[in-house]
């Protein structure tokens, strides 16, 4: 019998879990970087089910799963696939799982994901459902924030739209398992959904709000940008106004801890200003090679490889 594990949710994950995977992202660095050549997934089909657009965790999947040994396959574009033609979620996963030992599926509608892994007879990986979860990001955003700064004791800023980003959900859920101190930072109309701040709060996680960079910008050892949804703003003009108040520069981060790190799950638009980019502080484009060995570590997870990494 196949191993099964589905990442539908690291919303219940205790911290123990959360570390499990770190330590073996850790250990699987090396492959990731190419330094040390494995085999682990010889013989092992990863299915890539996109049905929305992406570059970083579609390719870093790929990589995780080439680095490994193992082969993709690819559902490719949703308008050349039977989905095109009316077919359902379901069906294409029933299909897929006789194909490939473990997907990764992002869609557009969220609990998609959930709905898959009940039609499903091999491990179901959610790379995002709508504004949902995107597990797979916080576990790499945990990764990050240990390997560039440090998760005990964490003062961290969450910037942008925290009311659709379904990155920012997750990782509010992960961190409240360190006991960080959060600060939610965004213009009032896309602040984190009320459901989602009770829940922090009956986790006694220390939160703070506020509409101002600024205000956080001296104290935080970690600022988590996220990007402005202008498909979220039908008033051009509403859109330049939020989106302006919600842009770092490096003449904002002058006063910062010399060691605040900057994060951001990309695509950028203009919410970082590309002189950050040269400072010590931006840790963003590290943070997308860390997807790498953490989509290794949940690979191996699922597929009940981790005895032998």
């Amino acid at each position: 019998m196949r191993p099964m594990h589905h990442i539908i949710s690291t919303k219940e994950y205790t911290r123990e879990m959360f570390d499990n995977i770190l330590e073996l992202a850790e250990k699987l660095e090396p492959v990731a970087c190419g330094e040390i050549k494995s085999e682990i997934m010889a013989g092992k089909i990863l299915a890539l089910l996109f049905f929305e657009p992406s570059t970083r965790t579609r390719m870093s999947f790929e990589v995780a799963m080439l680095r490994l040994g193992g082969q993709i396959l690819n559902m490719g574009s949703v308008e050349a696939s039977s989905i095109a033609k009316g077919e359902s979620l379901a069906d294409t996963i029933r299909v897929i799982s006789q194909y490939a030992d473990a997907a990764i599926l992002r869609h557009p509608r969220e609990g998609a994901a959930l709905m898959a892994s009940e039609y499903s007879s091999i491990p179901i990986i959610n790379g995002g459902d709508g504004a949902g979860h995107h597990p797979t990001q916080t576990l790499l955003d945990l990764y990050t924030i240990k390997r560039e700064s440090h998760l005990d004791n964490l003062n961290i800023a969450l910037a942008g739209d925290l009311k659709y980003g379904r990155t920012i959900h997750s990782l509010c859920y992960a961190l409240s398992r360190y006991d960080a101190k959060i600060n939610l930072v965004s213009p009032p109309e896309l602040r984190l959904p009320d459901r989602i701040a009770e829940d922090l709060k009956m986790r006694k996680i220390d939160i703070t709000i506020t509409d101002n960079l600024e205000d956080v910008i001296e104290e935080v050892d970690v600022l988590y940008m996220t990007r402005i949804q202008k498909e979220r703003f039908p008033d051009p003009a509403e859109f330049t106004s939020v989106s302006a108040s919600m842009r770092i520069t490096r003449e904002m981060i002058q006063n910062a801890k010399p060691d605040m790190k900057i994060m951001h799950p990309l695509p950028r638009i203009s919410e970082i200003d590309p002189d950050v980019d040269a400072t010590p502080h931006a840790a963003y484009f590290e943070q997308a090679f860390y997807g790498v060995p953490v989509r290794m570590a949940i690979l191996c997870k699922v597929l009940g490889m981790e005895d032998k990494i």
